[in-house]
């Protein structure tokens, strides 16, 4: 009955073979394999996250530390700010109170009764005359304290810089013990550009650059000039008219010079002239020759600030551009409208320490600006690509001055390294004008210029001699001496018969150079160094030392009237003055024809560093160490 039935088939999973594990467990192993990975990732981006976190919070807190250190620094500065300004509001309410009791003393004081006779119409002469003898003893005392604190400034400055060249002359020795005999060389770095007696800020040339310029004694410096110098002042005591120069600028150069007459201590302008002599701005004033007739009229144009001392200042060929040159930086500007139309700087310069642009200047057309710094290199800048197209590499020591010929083909440096160099602007090729000097002797290179018609090139020294090469063949041509202190400033006239230096002696002598140029063998080359005698006059400071040339060039006129070092001279394109810039701030205009100053300018809070007249005329710039430059008009007087 039941053979006909077939068993029920299990509906549930096939039991497992023998021996082998649950057919479900082989496919959660990869799972769960791939869930712990998953978990060990996200861990180590957990822990990363947290790491960076803390880093980033440590960062945070060192930023707030720093930010909130320099606010406190800030809150120092200011309550000291403040504290400053109470001071000097106190000061100067005391001295109010001071001079308003004194003055109501003056008012209160009983008049003196006459000696005899009739009492005076009206009181006001009286009055008058009494507030012109405060006003005298005001001024007097003023000039007494001025004259002292000048005289402690002086005697600090005379310190340090005693100082500074024992340093140096120690320094000095050391390396030439350490160096080779051949390799010797004296240090010029003592020696930079004279510049400033800086003020608060970073004033480097007390400038460019400051320094301690010479090697003679401050002694040295203050005696008076040879009276064998035909130099001229304008005396407030004497009642005659200066002596004229007894050789003109127009004399035959083999012609003797006249015996020079005593020349008057010159006079401080501004204490003594006539108000109809004295003209002023607002921060300037010009003070005119009292005893010359006055010729030119002069305006302040443009003031120009900077952020740093300005060492140089030079017009373009047209007069309508003026290059400066300050630390780091050379900038152009307009001069009708005083916009700065370019700024200058070399990115790839090093950037520790200072860099100061020492000397800038436009070559004819116009298109280059040629710049000399502290770290040796020339740099030529397209002025419209803003962009260096050249370097001109070989000085091994800071560079001073620089100057283009007029056909653009050439370009001259000097630097501190006793040699002028002549570069080929288009080759790069480099001429060395070498001062062979012994190394006891510091002659490095303070100003070149090259004469119109480029046949030579003169050069001032810190020897106290100006040197001049012929262009073509690089001899040595011409030694002029005469200056007592280093030669900081030369300037050729239009003409090239002439050339002006100016020197730490603070006078400018002129220098007729017709003698050299009529001289047949001016292309032969003048001995230096071991082939001249120490007792010939070719020997700088030798026994038979002269002043004037070795070659016919003659000092016709010496000019004396600045109080402290000429740093700058210039010639005006017309050949009418002589203009040139001091350490004591002013500015002078000379008239070559009587050796007479003209008028003294006085613009500037710091040491004119440099000046430059517009080749177009009528345009002065004055670079100074109170971080400023300035244009000044000049005209004749119709």
């Amino acid at each position: 009955m039941f053979a006909k039935h077939r068993s029920l088939q299990p509906t549930g999973a096939a039991p497992p073979p023998p021996g082998g594990p649950p057919a479900g467990n082989l496919a959660v192993a990869p799972a769960a394999a791939r869930f712990d990975e998953l978990l060990d990732t996200l861990k180590h981006a957990y822990d990363d996250a947290h790491r960076e976190t803390i880093a980033l919070k440590m960062q945070r807190d060192e930023y707030e530390a720093k930010i909130n250190a320099q606010v406190n620094e800030l809150n120092h500065i200011r309550q000291s700010l403040y504290e400053l300004e109470a001071a000097h509001k106190a000061v100067r309410l005391r001295y109010e109170d001071e001079f308003a009791r004194l003055t109501q003393e003056l008012a209160n004081r009983p008049a003196a009764p006459p000696a005899g006779g009739p009492a005076p119409p009206a009181a006001y002469p009286s009055d008058y005359e009494r507030e012109r003898e405060d006003r005298e003893r005001e001024r007097e005392h003023n000039r007494e304290r001025d004259r002292a604190a000048r005289d402690r400034e002086r005697e600090i400055r005379d310190r340090e810089r005693e100082i500074q060249r024992e340093k140096d002359r120690d320094i000095r020795e050391r390396d030439r013990e350490m160096r080779p005999a051949d390799a010797r060389a004296p240090d010029f770095h003592s020696s930079k550009r004279a510049t400033t007696s800086a003020p608060a800020p970073r004033d480097k040339p007390s400038a460019p650059p400051a320094s301690a310029p010479p090697t003679k004694t401050e002694r040295e410096r203050e005696r008076p000039a040879d009276p064998a110098n035909k130099s001229y002042g304008w005396d407030a005591n004497s009642p005659t008219s200066p002596p004229r120069a007894s050789a003109s600028t127009s004399a035959a150069p083999s012609a003797p010079a006249a015996a020079p007459a005593p020349h008057p201590e010159p006079m401080d302008l501004e204490e003594i002239v006539h108000p109809d002599c004295k003209k002023e701005g607002g921060d300037w004033f010009a003070v005119f020759n009292p005893k010359a007739k006055r010729a030119l009229d002069v305006s302040l144009t443009l003031t120009l600030a900077h952020e740093s001392v300005v060492c140089c200042v030079r017009f373009s060929h047209d007069g309508k551009y003026l290059a400066t040159g300050c630390n780091r930086s050379a900038q152009i500007y307009d001069t009708k409208t005083g916009a700065k139309t370019c700024v200058l700087i070399d990115e790839a310069a090093t950037k520790t320490g200072d860099l100061y642009i020492r000397s800038v200047c436009f070559s004819p057309d116009g298109k280059y600006l040629a710049t000399g710094a502290e770290d040796k290199q020339i740099r030529i800048w397209d002025i419209a690509k803003k962009r260096i197209q050249k370097y001109f590499e070989g000085h091994t020591q800071e560079i001073y001055s620089l100057d283009f010929s007029r056909d653009g083909r050439l370009i001259v440096s000097g630097s501190g390294d006793k040699t002028a160099r002549i570069w080929d602007m288009e080759t790069g090729a480099c001429k060395v004008l070498q001062i062979i000097e012994p190394d006891v002797v510091d002659a490095g290179v303070t100003s070149v210029a090259i004469s119109p018609d480029g046949r030579l090139v003169a050069a001032g020294s810190l020897d106290t001699i100006v040197r001049i090469w012929e262009t073509h063949t690089g001899n040595l041509v011409e030694r002029l001496r005469g200056h007592q202190d280093s030669v900081y400033s030369v300037a050729f006239t239009p003409d090239g018969r002439g050339l002006v230096s100016g020197s730490l002696d603070k006078s400018l002598k002129y220098w007729d150079l017709r003698g050299l140029l009529q001289n047949p063998r001016m292309s032969n080359p003048l001995p230096q160094g071991g082939n001249v005698p120490s007792n010939s006059p070719n020997f700088p400071g030798g026994a038979g030392r002269k002043e004037g040339g070795e070659k016919g060039s003659i000092c016709t006129t010496g000019f004396l009237g600045h109080k402290d070092y000429v740093l700058s001279v210039a010639v005006s394109p017309d050949n009418q003055w002589i203009v040139s810039g001091s350490k004591d701030r002013g500015v002078q205009f000379w008239d070559p024809r009587t050796a007479t100053q003209q008028l003294m300018l006085q613009g500037h809070k710091n040491s004119v560093i440099s000046i430059d007249l517009s080749p177009a005329g009528g345009l002065l710039a004055t670079g100074s160490g109170d971080w400023q430059a300035r244009v000044w008009s000049y005209a004749l007087l119709q």
